[in-house]
Order: structure tokens, then sequence, then C-alpha cells
């Protein structure tokens, strides 16, 4: 499977030029000036995608997606469904990562890793966070630790509740125990090892990761809060934390852009931040009094929408954006070959128009996956 991508400009995801890039299986094989003529004289099969007028950007890292589906505040009538792969793919997304939410009962770890494995088998990278809301959280082999190390998708904890009437309400020992848990997980196994906390809209915002931080032996990169955009004080708050050398991330919604440049303007460390789609997960509202008084469904697509209309509007570059769900996230996540376009590197590349920024082609290692807007590779069931 050899593909040669011609004339698009190209961003690592900072901009090198117009410029060519070779993918030759699943890796990126070359990237600068390539003779077309003597790429032919090899007799090889190869697939050529001219790329002008657009832009050839790493594909996109998603790290929070209820790939099993979410839900249930409101019953078991609002259990969301399992994420697609073509739902994936036309958002530009090559990479997931799968987690548990609020229900930990109906919801399985081992069918989140059934499921991760699945999309694998159909053409993308995956992987997936041990546990849910709860502490304690649930896990595999009874050990978040021993999930980290022994489970090769295993690449830390998550979705940890704080901040929220839905949490296990832990205490900051407990805390501090499962955050130690996977750090060592993680140095054991060579992964991430990171604990990704879902933030609630409660008035205590980020401060149980302050005094973790103040209290314990823990390492700032190893705290990885999301859904930190609930609140202007609550950003203000994970910009602190951000600071302090943690990372956060922002769930796409329609004031995505809003909160970027208030982020920026503010000081918040740009490489210290992400933002995730939080994909099939349930988007349940409350009232004073705790009760559910709607109920919606996240798209995996608000990722990709959010990311180009920052640009269109010019509240961000696609320079300054394209971290965001690139590289910044591999760093957090310590996916050594992700998130980037770069010699070696997974043959992970979306194809943008310039103007309109349409997702014009996808590859997810190295296969076509998405081809002049057209999915040509789809999920198992689907139609």
């Amino acid at each position: 499977m050899i593909t040669f991508i011609k004339n698009g400009e190209v961003y690592t995801p900072y901009p090198l030029g117009r410029t060519s890039v070779l993918l030759i299986h699943d890796k990126i094989a070359k990237i600068g000036e390539l003779d077309e003529k003597a790429l032919a004289s090899l007799g090889l099969d190869y697939n050529v995608v001219d790329a002008d007028g657009a832009v050839v950007v790493p594909g996109f890292i998603d790290p929070h997606v209820h790939i099993t589906g979410g839900g249930g505040e409101g019953g078991f009538a609002t259990r969301t469904p399992e994420i697609q792969l073509s739902d994936l793919i036309h958002s530009g997304i090559t990479t997931v990562v799968g987690l548990l939410g609020t229900d930990g009962t109906t919801r399985h770890m081992t069918s989140l890793l059934a499921k991760s494995r699945g999309l694998e088998e159909e053409g993308i990278t995956t992987y997936i966070y041990t546990g849910n809301y709860a502490v304690p959280t649930p896990t595999i082999t009874g050990s978040v630790k021993d999930d980290v190390i022994l489970i090769d998708k295993v690449i830390g904890a998550a979705e940890i509740a704080i901040s929220d009437s839905r949490s296990g309400q832990p205490s900051l020992h407990e805390l501090a125990k499962l955050v130690g848990e996977s750090r060592v997980g993680g140095l054991l196994s060579q992964k991430a090892g990171v604990t990704h906390f879902h933030t609630g809209p409660g008035k205590e915002y980020l401060s149980l990761l302050h005094q973790l931080l103040d209290r314990y032996e823990i390492p700032p990169a190893n705290l990885y809060a999301t859904h930190i955009t609930r609140s202007k004080a609550l950003l203000d708050d994970a910009i602190k934390l951000a600071n302090r050398g943690s990372y956060v991330d922002m769930t796409a919604d329609s004031d995505t852009g809003e909160w970027l440049t208030y982020y920026k303007e503010q000081g918040g460390d740009m490489n210290h931040l992400t933002i995730s789609s939080d994909g099939n997960g349930s988007l349940p509202k409350f009232d004073e009094q705790g009760k559910m008084v709607g109920f919606g469904v996240a798209s995996t697509r608000t990722l990709y929408e959010q990311v180009t209309n920052a640009v269109k509007n010019g509240e961000l570059t696609l320079e300054e954006i394209l971290p965001l769900v690139t590289s910044n996230t591999a760093d957090v996540l310590k996916l050594s070959d992700k998130g980037r376009i770069i010699e070696n590197y997974a043959a992970d590349i979306v194809v943008l128009d310039k103007q309109s920024l349409d997702v014009e082609h996808v590859f997810a290692k190295g296969c076509h996956m998405l081809k002049d807007k057209e999915i040509i590779v789809k999920g198992t069931f689907e139609n």
C-alpha cells in the first residue's frame, strides 16, 4: 500500500510549506520533493492524491469518546448508542480513546475493550481508559495499575468525576491513591498513566486537583481535566492548573472558539490544552434541585466543526489550533508516533480544502478511508 500525496500545504502540525508526503504501508516514509517518474519506474502499484489547493494535516486524535455509548441519567431509554466507524472518519479522527461515564453497571470495561478492538480491526487506532465516575472505580483485572500494565489498550484511568453530584464523592486521599496507581502502571508499561477527570458544574471546580499537587508527590502531567468550559470561573481555574504543568481539555461545543480566545488571552499554556468531542456521551441538563430538565447526545463531528469554525472566524490560526487535536493530545497520552507528520510516524493523514476546510481525504494507518469527501471504508454493520 503506497500513497503519494503531492502539491499540498503540509502542516506537521506546524506549517512546512507546499511539499509532498509518501506513505508506505502504515508509516510516513518520506516528506519533501519526490520524483514521481522514479516512483512509477519501480513498477509498484501506488495511489496518487493531488492535494493542490488543500492542506495536509495529521489525523485528529480524540481523547474522550464514549465508544460503547453513555448516558442513562434519564432512565434506560436514554442510554446512548455505540459509535460507528464512519462517525469518526467523517470527523477526521484517526485515533480515539474510549471511556465509560456515569454508568459502570450496565456499561462494562470488558465491552469497552472489545469495542476498541473492533474499531481497530475496522481500520483506526484505539485506546481506552480504565474506570468510570466512581471511586473505587471499575477495572478489568481488579486494579487500575494492573489494567494499565497488562492490557495493551489501557493507557490510564477515567472518567473520574469531581465537582459533580453524580461522582462517587471521593476523598482527596482516595484520589491520590488512584492517580498513583495509574502513574505507576504507566511507568512500568511505558504508557501515559494519566488520570482523566470529568469536571462537573460544582463550585469546588478543580480544587481537588490543586490539592493533589500541593499535598502529594504527584507529577502535574499525570492530571488531565476535561469539561473545563462550563463557566468562566472554571476555565480560570483550569488555566491555573495548566500553568502548573497539568493538561486540560475543552469539550467541543458551539462556543469553543470564544473559550479558546479567552484561554489564550488569559495566558493559558497552549501546549497543555486539548479539545475532545465527548462523542456519543449524554448531555443532560439539570436544574438547581438536581432534576434533569433536558437531554442530548454529543457528536464526534462537533470536534471537526469547532476546530474549523475557530479558524474561519479568525479566533485562532490553523497553526495554533491543530496542535490541540494532534500533537498536544499525543504528548499528554504519550502516543509516540501519533499527532505529527514526521517520517516514520503513523500514516494518519487528513487532507482539507484550503478555502472551505472540508475534509477531502482521510488516511488511517496508511489506508484510504475517505476519498473525495466520500467514505470508502465503512464499519462492519454500516449500510
